[in-house]
């Protein structure tokens, strides 16, 4: 699915026009005639709900009510009223309304479905994605219809694990924008936009029972939304994939399940699935250990036209995730679920103790010392990390200074506001110059709120975006196997109910993830859920990484980062060939081979150098 969004403007049949030219595109018209929806989508895809003269699409997996939603449409006196149509629905989409000459455009909460949008010739345009209103904004300025990309938007990519919020939300397409989250865009009819804040995340307050309840009756629906045709389903055995296998076989789903075999004879993932396909009598099972499939971090699987907003998050098991969707599109399915968003939500983040120690300073002391001994964490860190009162503006403002430091090692408490992101050692001084210029800048400048002001929310929100933001890109970059993949743990209503939990109550000793746990009782045998082991993949990156280190050496020899002056390849040759000990050591090579691929593939503008916004060839 693909699609651009227009004003209800006089000047919309315009900015359509070159939209259009292809036989397969789409067109939905607001109530004037202009062009309101312009795209590709399989009808299962679009719900158009109509109340007179306005119009609301739901673009995605949902189940919608229509009376009730036309009814709503109908009695709304403004934009704002629609808040709570999309709070009702369950699933994961994108809501579009075309009302009274305005257009309101919004995707979800953790950007697995979002809205970007640009200036198109003095109108503001919104899409799913950045490229083409790159494009778009280019061939309306008479200019070069290639795209242009911003050079430190790259640089910053280079961040390990990932750039800090609010920069992780920025495209690397130059003049295009991200709709921030928890807002919505709304079009003017004179081609003005406005982004409103809709949703804020709730207050952590309900006790377990009550927020596992509402996890569970999320659960349900959400992945219900997607079960109207065949599905499949990763099996690991862990908890949080396992459970949505089962949740699709209670909404009565024609279930596919997949399991690959862990390369560690010590991970028990595959006992625990084949524990759990037992009780899916129903499902198809298929359990993969082929040891030719691809492996983590191989080149030639990253380099594609497939995936055009930028570097993929995940680029190390792209190959690997092509395999399993070929496997599962035989047995007929078009949507695949994977667990991605149950470890953000129900496991335990450091910082939780950091949010603990101020709502419960004695009590809470027995829980910092276990949490303590069990992660080995030195006692000066731990403290340090715990009184530490900055600001989340000072925060950020002090990671530009932290870029070339050693990454943090296991035994530190890391209870800041979120991950401390460092420049491999590779980067090269522009790229950490620009990098830092960019957090100074944001932080001094922009003054960014974080989106809880409790460290806790505010990273578990936070990660939820980097998951959603990984899966969007996930599923377009392999969008021409035919099967979606979809995160059910990642939709907007599990969200906002796993976020209601009180930060005490995801900290209980001995119960792992003991919110879902709760929440799933019943529909996932008890069997499974007394599992406490959780599968490590440690061995998964460094077979890939051995099988796979000439080629990585090859890249060295002609790099397209290097040529943007942002890696040295010299010394990424000399990490390659160095001794890793650590999976954790590995981590910095993704997210530069996520940025090298890229500009290798076709998706990256025609000459990646001469393409960059404000250099010329």
């Amino acid at each position: 699915m693909e699609f651009v969004v227009l004003p209800d403007s006089p000047a919309a049949p315009a900015v359509a026009e070159p939209l259009t030219r292809a036989a397969d595109v789409r067109v939905v018209h607001h109530a004037s005639g202009r062009p309101w929806l312009v795209g590709r989508w399989a009808d299962e895809e679009l719900t158009l709900v109509s109340a007179g003269a306005r119009r609301l699409a739901v673009l995605g997996r949902s189940t919608v009510d229509r009376h009730r939603t036309e009814r709503a449409l109908a009695q709304a006196r403004s934009l704002s009223r629609l808040d709570d149509v999309a709070r009702s629905l369950p699933g994961c989409f994108h809501l579009v309304a075309s009302f009274d000459g305005w257009t309101r455009a919004q995707g979800s909460l953790s950007t697995a479905r979002q809205i970007f949008h640009a200036d198109v010739g003095g109108v503001t345009v919104a899409a799913d994605g950045p490229r083409r209103l790159a494009q778009l904004a280019g061939t309306r300025r008479g200019g070069d219809a290639t795209p242009a990309v911003d050079r430190d938007m790259l640089a910053l990519r280079l961040l390990a694990p990932a750039p800090p919020w609010p920069l992780s939300l920025r495209p690397v397409w130059s003049g295009v924008s991200a709709l921030g989250v928890g807002h919505r865009l709304e079009l003017g009819p004179d081609g003005s936009a406005r982004e409103v804040r809709w949703w804020r995340p709730p207050e952590p307050d309900a006790p377990t029972e009550q927020a596992a309840e509402r996890v569970r009756r999320a659960l349900l629906a959400c992945v219900g939304a997607r079960t109207a045709a065949t599905v499949s389903a990763d099996l690991s055995g862990g908890l949080d994939s396992t459970s949505l296998c089962f949740l699709a076989d209670a909404a009565g789903a024609d279930l596919v399940t997949h399991h690959w075999t862990p390369a560690d004879p010590a991970n028990d993932d595959t006992e625990w699935a084949a524990r759990a396909a037992h009780h899916l009598p129903g499902a198809r099972h298929h359990v993969g250990a082929d040891h030719s499939a691809p492996s983590w971090y191989e080149t030639t699987a990253t380099v594609d036209s497939g995936h055009e907003e930028g570097p993929l998050p995940w680029a190390r098991t792209r190959g690997h995730t092509r395999r399993l969707l070929s496997t599962v599109a035989a047995d007929g399915s078009r949507c695949h679920l994977v667990g991605v968003g149950g470890d953000e939500l129900f496991g335990v983040l450091p910082t939780a103790l950091w949010s603990l120690v101020r709502s419960h300073p004695l009590g809470s002391l027995p829980r910092i010392h276990r949490f303590r001994v069990l992660n080995r964490w030195t006692l000066t860190s731990t403290v340090r990390g715990l009184a530490d009162s900055a600001s989340f503006t000072a925060w950020l403002r002090s990671t530009a200074d932290r870029l070339t430091e050693p990454a943090p090692g296991p035994g530190d408490a890391l209870l800041g506001w979120g991950w401390e992101p460092r420049l491999p050692p590779w980067a090269t001084a522009a790229a950490v110059d620009a990098v830092r210029r960019l957090l100074r800048e944001t932080a001094e400048q922009e003054h960014p709120a974080p989106h809880h002001r409790d460290r806790a929310q505010h990273q578990m929100l936070d990660i939820v975006v980097q998951s959603g933001s990984a899966m969007r890109q996930l599923d377009a970059a392999l969008g021409d196997m035919g099967v979606a993949c979809e995160a059910p743990f990642l939709d907007d209503r599990v969200v906002e109910a796993a976020l209601s939990v009180r930060i005490a109550d995801r900290l209980v000793s001995g119960d792992f993830k003991p919110v879902l746990r709760r929440a799933v009782r019943g529909i996932v045998p008890d069997e499974i859920l007394a599992r406490r082991s959780k599968g490590e993949f440690s061995a998964e990156a460094f077979q890939g990484m051995r099988r796979n280190r000439a080629d990585l050496l090859d890249l060295c020899d002609d790099l397209q980062l290097s040529r943007l002056g942002l890696v040295d390849p010299d010394a990424l040759r000399t990490s390659l060939l160095g001794l890793k000990t650590q999976s954790r050591q590995l981590v910095p090579y993704e997210n530069t081979l996520a940025c090298e691929s890229w500009l290798r593939s076709a998706a990256a503008p025609a000459s990646g150098v001469a393409a960059l916004a404000g250099e010329t060839p």
